[in-house]
C-alpha cells in the first residue's frame, strides 16, 4: 500500500453520492424521506467538487416541475424557493437568417414539447435550495472536496470513493499545509457528476456499461446573464432559436426573461461539427449582434458567464445503470430531452429511483451488489416514455444537416406524437471522430469584439469567477504530450485553441519550435477538451478541491 493511501482516513456511509447537482441531491432528499417513513437510520454523504453547491451549475434554465412536485409537493408555498417566482408565459421559435427572424408558429410543434406549466431561473439557486432541504433531513454534503478515486472490494465490487489530496505541489511534492485524500465507503455509491464525469468515464470502461448503446454525444452549451433595461424585459418570455450564425455545424440559441430585469442569453453548438476552425465561445458572441438580439442587450450589462457541455445522445445512449456496489444518476447517464431543451426533471427522477432501489437493498441487508430494480424502472417508467419519443431528432439534424434534418426530425416527433412512430432508431457517431483536415474545411474570420455587446475569452472567464491554486498538478492531462504538435497543429490547425471557451490551450511558439501550453488556472469545467480532442489524448480530472468557476445565479 503506497503511503498516500495509508495515511488516509475513512469514513462508512449507507449511501455516498458524487455530485450535489439535482440528481444526487434528489436522490439524498429521496432516501432520507423513505428512512424516516420507515422509522429507520440511513447515513447519506453529498461530496462536491464546486466551493459551494451550485457553484458548478449551469443551465438555461426552463425547468419542468414534474419531478419537483413529487419529491417536495409544497415547494411552491416555500417563500425561499426561488423558482416559483416567473413561471413561463409565452413561448417563441425564431428561425434566424443573417439579418432577418422568421416565427415558427408554436403549433407547428407537437404538444409533448409545450413549456405549459414551466418555469425559468437559476438552477444553481434550486440546487442551493434543495441542498438545504437535503441537510435539514440529516444529508451531510461536503463541498469543495471532489471524488477523485474509485474504490473497489476485493471481487471487484466498488467499495466508495476517494477525495483527491490538497497541498500537492505541480511537481508533485507536498507543500506545508499538505492533506491526504478521504476514504468514504459505502453499501451504494451513486455517480452524479454531469456530463463526461470523470470517475463516470472509468466506470463505463471497468464494467463495459456502454456494451449495448450508442456513444454518448454532445453539445456545448455558452451561457450569459445581462441585467436589461426594464422597459425591455418580459418576464416569463421564453425565446429558442435556430439557424444563423451556423452554417456547416447545427445548434440554437434561447433568450429566457428571469427575474429581477436579468435575461439569460446562450448558444449551444453541437460537438459533432465538422470545422476545426469553428469556435463555440465566437459563434456566441456574434449571435448576439444579430438585428433581432443586439437591442435587447443594449444599454444592459452582462454579469455573468460560463459554459458547460451537455448530454445530447438520448435513448440509444443511455448505458447501463446498476453496477456492482453503484449506480449513474442524472446526467451521468444522460437523459436530457434534446428537442425539449430540458433534463433537469429526468434527472432528479433517476435520482429520486435509484434512492428507492437503494433503500430496499439496504433493508434487506444487502451491499455492494447491483441494483436490480433501479435501471428497469428507468427505461420502463416516465422517462424511458419520454426519451424514446424523442430519440431520433439529435441524429436526423446530424446526419441530413440542419435545414433537411429539422424537417425530418420535426415529422418523426409528430409521428410520435400521433402514435405511428417509425420503428426506427438512428445511430450516433462519436464527436471526436468528425472533424476535418485543416485544409479541406474553410476559414471561418470572426469579427473582432466591440466590448459591448461581444466579448473576448478572457474577460468572459473573469465573469465567472473561475480560481484554482496555481501550484497545483495540472488538471488537463495529456496522454501523449507529442500529440498537439505532431497531429492536432498540423492535421486541424490546432482545435483546442477554438473548441475551449475559456482559454485554456494556447500555441507559443518556443526555441523557434511551437509548444501546446495550457492554462489550467482559466478552466471552466465544461469537460469540451475532453469530449472533442480528435486524437481522445487530454484527459480532464478533478483539480484540488474548490477549483473552478463559482457561478452566481447561473
Amino acid at each position: 500500500m503506497s503511503e498516500a493511501m495509508s495515511d488516509r482516513e475513512s469514513m462508512e456511509y449507507d449511501v455516498v453520492i458524487v455530485g450535489a447537482g439535482p440528481a444526487g441531491l434528489s436522490a439524498a432528499i429521496r432516501l432520507k424521506q423513505l428512512a424516516n417513513e420507515a422509522g429507520r437510520e440511513l447515513s447519506v454523504c453529498i461530496l462536491e467538487k464546486g466551493s459551494e453547491v451550485g457553484a458548478h451549475i449551469l443551465s438555461g434554465a426552463v425547468i419542468d416541475p414534474k419531478s419537483l412536485d413529487e419529491l417536495l409537493p409544497d415547494w411552491r408555498e416555500d417563500n425561499s424557493c426561488l423558482l416559483n417566482r416567473v413561471p413561463v408565459t409565452s413561448n417563441h421559435h425564431w428561425v434566424l437568417t443573417k439579418t432577418k427572424k422568421y416565427n415558427l408558429p408554436h403549433l407547428m410543434m407537437p404538444g409533448f414539447l409545450d413549456n405549459k406549466g414551466t418555469f425559468t431561473g437559476s438552477l444553481a439557486n434550486l440546487c442551493r435550495w434543495l441542498a438545504g432541504k437535503a441537510e435539514e433531513l440529516g444529508v451531510e454534503i461536503f463541498p469543495g472536496f471532489p471524488a477523485a478515486e474509485l474504490l473497489y472490494n476485493d471481487d471487484g465490487s466498488v467499495k466508495g470513493v476517494a477525495t483527491g489530496a490538497m497541498g500537492v505541489a505541480r511537481d508533485g511534492s507536498h507543500k506545508g499545509d499538505y492533506q491526504p485524500g478521504m476514504e468514504l465507503h459505502a453499501r451504494y455509491t451513486f455517480f452524479a457528476e454531469g456530463a463526461r464525469g470523470s470517475l463516470t468515464k472509468q466506470l463505463k470502461k471497468e464494467f463495459d456499461l456502454e456494451a449495448e448503446c450508442q456513444p454518448q454525444v454532445y453539445g456545448i452549451g455558452i451561457k450569459e446573464l445581462w441585467d436589461v433595461d426594464p422597459k425591455k424585459h418580459k418576464p416569463g418570455t421564453v425565446i429558442h432559436t435556430q439557424g444563423w450564425p451556423l452554417d456547416d455545424a447545427w445548434g440554437g440559441g434561447w433568450i429566457y426573461h428571469q427575474d429581477n430585469h436579468q435575461v439569460s442569453i446562450g448558444f449551444v453548438v453541437a460537438l459533432n461539427y465538422k470545422n476545426p476552425h469553428l469556435s463555440p465561445f465566437d459563434e456566441m458572441q456574434r449571435y448576439k449582434q444579430h438585428p433581432a438580439i443586439r437591442p435587447l442587450l443594449e444599454g444592459g450589462r452582462r454579469v455573468s458567464y460560463g459554459a458547460r457541455a451537455i448530454n445530447e445522445g438520448g435513448w440509444q445512449s443511455i448505458p447501463k445503470l446498476a453496477f456492482p456496489g453503484g449506480a449513474l444518476i442524472g446526467c451521468s447517464a444522460g437523459f436530457v430531452n434534446v428537442p425539449r431543451i430540458k433534463g433537469t426533471h429526468t434527472a432528479m427522477k433517476s435520482g429520486m429511483l435509484a434512492a428507492e432501489a437503494a433503500f430496499a437493498a439496504v433493508g434487506a441487508d444487502r451491499r455492494s451488489d447491483v441494483l436490480s430494480d433501479y435501471e428497469p424502472s428507468v427505461r420502463n417508467g416516465w422517462i424511458g416514455e419520454e426519451l424514446r419519443k424523442v430519440r431520433n431528432a439529435e441524429p436526423a439534424v446530424a446526419k441530413f444537416g440542419a435545414t433537411i434534418g429539422t424537417i425530418l426530425a420535426g415529422a418523426d416527433l409528430w409521428m410520435q406524437h400521433l402514435k405511428i412512430g417509425l420503428p426506427v432508431t438512428m445511430k450516433h457517431h462519436p464527436d471526436h471522430e468528425t472533424l476535418w483536415r485543416r485544409d479541406i474545411a474553410p476559414a471561418i474570420n470572426y469579427p473582432r469584439p466591440d466590448g459591448v455587446i461581444s466579448f473576448d475569452k478572457l474577460s468572459s472567464v473573469f465573469l465567472s469567477n473561475t480560481n484554482h491554486e496555481e501550484d497545483q498538478p495540472i488538471h488537463l492531462q495529456l496522454k501523449d504530450p507529442t500529440i498537439p504538435t505532431r497531429v492536432n497543429l498540423p492535421d486541424y490547425d490546432g482545435p483546442e485553441q477554438r473548441y475551449c471557451p475559456a482559454g485554456v490551450y494556447e500555441y507559443v511558439v518556443e526555441n523557434g519550435a511551437p509548444r501546446l501550453q495550457i492554462n489550467a488556472q482559466n478552466c471552466v469545467h465544461c469537460k469540451t477538451c475532453d469530449i472533442k480532442d480528435p486524437c481522445q489524448n487530454i484527459n480532464w480530472v478533478t483539480p484540488e478541491g474548490g477549483g473552478g468557476p463559482n457561478y452566481p445565479n447561473m
